[in-house]
């Protein structure tokens, strides 16, 4: 069986954790990508790796287009084709939109959107010749107004419908593109989000699944949509949200 070249940005922890571990198998070689946390990395890729799987830990800031241009470059050294490539890092300030400095704004577009861009663009080479898959992960905010939200859900609206023009563009390259949107998942970083406990509970009151999402439902979407039961999907954002968004 062939070898599998995957990279995921943001792998390390909450969903992206859970998507590093789904995909870690042998024969699948992990260029994972994280910004600070390296105790966080080094503890998931030992957890890769006793799987079968052999992980690239490569750190950096994937908002930063010379940053990206570097982690190819890395990549390119030891594969000259990627299988699949999971937007996950995300970066933003939980604040209302008018309050938003330039910088709150900056920094949400740059990691959250752009970023997503620029790797799929650093990919193309090495994906244009046998095909591949590319998915990002994106959020309810990008479609309704949640409070305090609004950098990272604009930054997701723009990530979305990056989704859609790239599946077009791609599609003659063998290329998929897609989105997994997520509900309120129990991760790090929603427990930093303001008033936690009380939209945890108006959440529960309302969702159909009975419970929030945790990071290895988004995990196991994200394996269909890299798996070939996902080949006639293009271009589309599915939500994992236990039926949230239906209410």
């Amino acid at each position: 069986m062939a070898e599998k070249f995957i990279f995921i940005s943001g792998g390390s922890r909450g969903i992206g954790r859970a998507i590093t571990l789904s995909q870690a198998a042998g024969g699948t070689q992990i260029f994972l990508n994280f910004l600070r946390d390296e105790e966080s990395a080094e503890a998931i890729q030992k957890q890769a790796q006793a799987k079968g799987a052999k992980v690239h830990l490569i750190a950096g800031n994937v908002g930063d287009p010379e940053t990206v241009a570097a982690i190819f470059k890395t990549i390119s050294q030891k594969t000259n084709h990627l299988d699949a490539i999971i937007h996950n890092a995300a970066l933003g300030v939980f604040k209302p939109v008018h309050q938003l400095r330039v910088k709150d704004w900056d920094i949400s577009l740059d990691v959250n959107a752009k970023a997503f861009l620029t790797l799929t663009q650093a990919a193309i080479p090495l994906m244009k010749e046998k095909g591949g898959r590319i998915v990002a992960i994106s959020s309810l905010g990008a479609q309704r107004f949640t409070p305090n939200y609004g950098a990272i859900g604009i930054s997701k609206a723009a990530l979305e419908d990056l989704v859609r023009y790239l599946a077009v563009e791609l599609a003659g390259f063998g290329i998929r593109v897609n989105a997994v949107s997520s509900g309120l998942v129990e991760t790090d970083s929603l427990k930093a989000f303001p008033d936690f406990e009380k939209m945890k509970k108006e959440f529960l009151a309302r969702v159909p699944g009975g419970r929030l999402g945790k990071p290895e439902d988004i995990a196991k979407v994200v394996n269909f949509l890299l798996g070939p039961d996902s080949e006639w999907i293009m271009g589309q954002t599915l939500i994992a949200d236990g039926g949230y968004s239906l209410c």
